[in-house]
């Protein structure tokens, strides 16, 4: 089957391959937004006089038909057929004949694929969000639940300080909330219209670019051509960033519960049915998922560097170096939807120790509860510290195990109310509702 730029020469059958790649199976990823962009891309191309309006209404009509087939999941890139821009003009070639070969009027593969992709990354980014702010929900609701339980906080793995389960959800709840607003910054980069950049300079048709922007949803325009085409792998790389700011904090979170599940800590344990066994110790109730989703989230921290090499150093314009980061790129999200998903099951299910402070080896965590309290009755901090730690060497000091601390964050204010606060601003500012909005109005 000729390609859209064949002319009379045929490509080598080993060139053929190894130049296409892996890219019709990530041209999957990219399928119903490629329609997307040819369905505003056209009624652009009507407003300018490129396209009548019966061949709009015939083209809208059979575009909106192929969304469907993509949804049903019976959409294939044929054998023979290079990318699935390719497979969408030929698709309506065999119903439309001429009119179906019209579509590519004033646009090339170059700012298609770039469309294609940051439609696709815009979309993810919200279900990336919603299953962010899912997880926050049920770190908070137990961060309020066992708030007045205590556990030993560490640093150097060496107990240190009383610290609290309500301290502990909540920590990582805080931090998830950071990491939306890294992939709020990424989302505002990602959500500007490439479309008709062309092959990066540019077209000579009276292309209206503004009115793509409007019909896509875009919260404006790449304004300079050849700055859309640069873009490819760096917003890639941009969203890569905020996805492994998200992928650090699961990984970490996972590391303390394999920790705390461990039976020399104890602090929480997993329901059985969470957990997997051992094929010759019968006693072995293994925490597979957490060390999974680290493994998994340590890769997805590496995405942005992956990107950096594949892209370090190319200048201006287009190369096809760039086909490859779709491999790294696209299916990222499903990994990481795929950890947060676990994560949430599991945090919403562990099982607290309530009594580990019960135990005397957790004594000296108290030690600075008692240097603070001299210091309230006029002691000198220095002479308070020296006091306590002779005791310690002593073996006189005795713990009071009551907790008293309620400056803001603390175990005795966690201040959870403000973090969800936070979150909700956050997530009001990416507006998806605007894109969802302009997605709608396109398909009807």
């Amino acid at each position: 089957m000729s390609k859209l730029w064949q002319k009379t020469t045929e490509v080598d059958k080993a060139v053929e391959k190894f130049t296409v790649g892996k890219d019709r199976k990530m041209d999957l990823y990219l399928a119903k937004y490629d329609v997307l962009g040819s369905m505003a891309h056209i009624i652009m191309l009507e407003s300018v006089g490129l396209l009548t309006s019966g061949e709009l209404a015939t083209l809208l009509k059979e575009l909106r038909a192929i969304y469907q087939i993509i949804e049903s999941g019976e959409f294939v890139i044929e054998d023979g057929v290079e990318d699935v821009h390719s497979q969408v003009e030929l698709m309506l070639t065999r119903k439309l004949g001429d009119t179906g070969k019209k579509i590519h009027s004033g646009r090339s593969r170059n700012d298609q694929v770039l469309l294609d992709i940051k439609l696709f990354t815009r979309n993810e980014i919200q279900r990336i969000t919603e299953n962010v702010s899912a997880l926050i929900d049920v770190l908070i609701s137990r961060s309020d639940r066992y708030k007045d339980v205590l556990l030993p906080g560490y640093t150097h793995l060496q107990v240190a300080m009383p610290s609290s389960f309500g301290l502990w959800f909540g920590a990582y709840a805080e931090s998830l909330t950071d990491d939306l607003q890294m992939l709020l910054a990424a989302y505002k980069i990602c959500n500007r219209n490439p479309l008709g950049s062309a092959a990066g300079y540019g077209s000579s048709f009276p292309l209206n670019r503004q009115i793509t922007t409007d019909l896509l949803g875009f919260d404006s325009m790449n304004y300079n051509v050849v700055y859309a085409q640069m873009g490819r792998g760096k917003m890639e790389r941009t969203v890569g960033f905020a996805l492994a700011g998200i992928a650090a904090t699961l990984s970490k979170l996972a590391f303390d519960a394999c920790l705390f599940n461990s039976q020399n800590f104890g602090f929480i344990r997993l329901p059985d049915e969470f957990t997997t066994g051992s094929s010759i110790m019968p006693h072995k109730k293994n925490p597979d998922v957490f060390e999974l989703t680290r493994a998994k989230c340590n890769l997805i921290q590496s995405i942005p560097q992956q990107i950096t090499l594949i892209t370090n150093n190319l200048p201006s314009g287009y190369f096809r170096d760039l086909q490859i980061i779709k491999e790294v790129f696209l299916p990222a999200f499903d990994e990481l939807s795929d950890c947060l998903d676990m994560v949430r099951v599991m945090m919403n299910e562990v099982r607290v120790n309530e009594n580990i402070l019960d135990d005397e080896k957790y004594n000296l965590l108290f030690s600075v509860e008692k240097v603070n309290e001299l210091v309230l009755q006029g002691i000198p901090f220095r002479d308070a510290y020296k006091q306590v730690g002779l005791e310690i060497e002593a073996g006189n000091f005795v713990p009071d195990k009551k907790v008293r601390h309620t400056h803001e964050g603390s175990i005795g204010n966690l201040c959870n109310d403000k973090i969800m606060s936070m979150k909700r601003q956050i997530i009001s500012d990416f507006r998806f509702e605007v894109v969802n909005k302009s997605v709608d109005t396109l398909l009807s």
